[in-house]
């Protein structure tokens, strides 16, 4: 990050400068964890759902932190000399506030991504593509929320030429805040799915949530969105006010996969473009990404790549752990898609699985955030499941209606188990696993299903 001064963080905040510290000037790191607070940073105080940064203002200080910025509602005592204070509304937005301010220095190309499931693969996808010609920016993790997105915004500096942002959501209005932060003149939408539809009531809800991405487009602005998706394929033929892009392996959209070849750790898959077929290469398998690559190709032409610096850039693609990752052990081939989950993400992956000869094994847990969908979410992936496994593990309260199904698809009782716990299910692995099986591994973040993959591989 370069250095902001202490004016430019009052200004871009609207902020209120209450002590001013006539060593520190300037800062060039944003942090909200007290811990790695340090001289030449700006603690925020943020409220979260469980913590009161202003507690911890006092730590930041103890740190060698100078600059603090709060609630002036929140008279917490601040124990400290020379300090930069600065007052504001809500913590939480002098962050994007400042974000905002210090992106627009930047004159380069952003990109935002979005969708239900695969955003963090299809942001990976795209920041290969265009790192091949472009030094670019990307999220970390799952730095895609309200405080993970400005804090990504803040690593630019004057040698970046591209940032390409994931922005997460749970409800309505978080992908707009997101985008008036980042202001992106290319959006992609992966999909539509069920994730957050306890929060957003339907699908129809979820469209509306992701659609929220175009907010400031116009006429230069490109949104590129899978056509395939039943959903975003209403917007093929609409009269928009910016550029529609769309990918798939239907016909009518503007690039479509023609056929592919996909072995145990890449894929090679042909694309219809511009009336000629190209070919390209993925170090990762599932038709899922596939649609990811897709989507990257046209985020890559957008922006005046070649098809030969697309292709180079997908060959050299690092997919963020924990999706999708094949790991071989001396007893199973553990297929690790443990980051998260949602019924279309789990179905995609018992594809991926349904490919192997071997024994094939799905342990699968809850899929968190379904509120009345649960059981027929679950259900679909049971279905999914008894065709694509030989053998199903499933995890906690919810998954319960995946072993239900399978049963009810008639699927032999004795390789259907199901498990309240993580820790009986890995009891019980050695009366259920043989040496050779290929395991699929998923389940929604708060199952901690790492501990199973870890359990596998000792």
């Amino acid at each position: 990050m370069d250095y902001l001064s202490i004016e430019e963080l009052v200004n871009a905040t609207s902020g209120n400068l209450t002590s001013k510290s006539e060593e520190v000037t300037s800062i060039n790191e944003l942090v909200i964890d007290s811990r790695i607070a340090n001289k030449n940073s700006v603690f925020f105080a943020i409220i979260g759902e469980s913590l009161d940064g202003h507690k911890f203002i006092n730590s930041a200080i103890e740190n060698g932190c100078k600059t603090i910025i709060k609630n002036k509602s929140n008279n917490f005592e601040i124990i400290g000399e020379d300090l930069n204070i600065i007052e504001v509304e809500n913590t939480e937005f002098a962050l994007g506030d400042i974000a905002r301010y210090y992106k627009s220095k930047f004159d380069i190309p952003y990109i935002g991504i979005t969708g239900s499931v695969g955003k963090t693969s299809t942001r990976d996808m795209v920041f290969s593509a265009v790192s091949s010609k472009f030094k670019t920016l990307k999220n970390t993790g799952n730095l895609n929320n309200q405080f993970g997105v400005p804090l990504t915004l803040a690593n630019l500096d004057k040698s970046y030429e591209c940032a390409v942002i994931e922005m997460g959501m749970s409800g309505f209005n978080e992908i707009e805040y997101l985008v008036n932060i980042v202001n992106p003149q290319i959006g992609v939408i992966s999909n539509i799915g069920l994730s957050h539809v306890e929060r957003l009531g339907s699908r129809e809800g979820i469209f509306k949530a992701k659609m929220e991405i175009t907010t400031n487009f116009d006429e230069n602005s490109t949104l590129i969105v899978n056509g395939d998706d039943d959903m975003l394929a209403t917007l093929k033929g609409k009269d928009l006010k910016y550029n529609l892009k769309t990918f798939g392996f239907e016909k009518d959209n503007t690039i479509y996969c023609v056929d592919f070849e996909m072995n145990d750790n890449d894929t090679i898959f042909n694309v219809m473009i511009e009336n000629k077929i190209e070919k390209f290469y993925i170090p990762t398998v599932g038709e899922h990404n596939i649609y990811n690559a897709m989507a990257a190709i046209l985020v890559g032409q957008t922006l005046n790549l070649t098809l030969d610096e697309i292709r180079n850039g997908l060959e050299t693609l690092e997919i963020t752990k924990s999706r999708m990752d094949v790991i071989k052990n001396d007893n199973y081939t553990v297929i690790d898609s443990v980051y998260n989950a949602s019924v279309d993400s789990m179905r995609a992956a018992l594809k991926v699985l349904n490919r192997y000869k071997t024994r094939r094994v799905a342990i699968l847990g809850d899929i968190f955030e379904m509120g009345s969908f649960a059981e027929e979410g679950h259900k679909q992936v049971g279905k999914d499941a008894s065709e694509n496994a030989d053998v199903i593990i499933a995890i906690g309260k919810d998954a319960e209606f995946i072993s239900k199904e399978a049963l009810e698809n008639n699927m032999n009782k004795d390789n259907v188990h199901h498990f309240a716990t993580k820790e009986e299910a890995m009891e019980n692995f050695k009366n259920i696993l043989q040496k050779g099986d290929t395991i699929l591994v998923k389940a929604s973040r708060g199952m901690h299903l790492e501990e199973v993959v870890e359990f596998l591989n000792k």
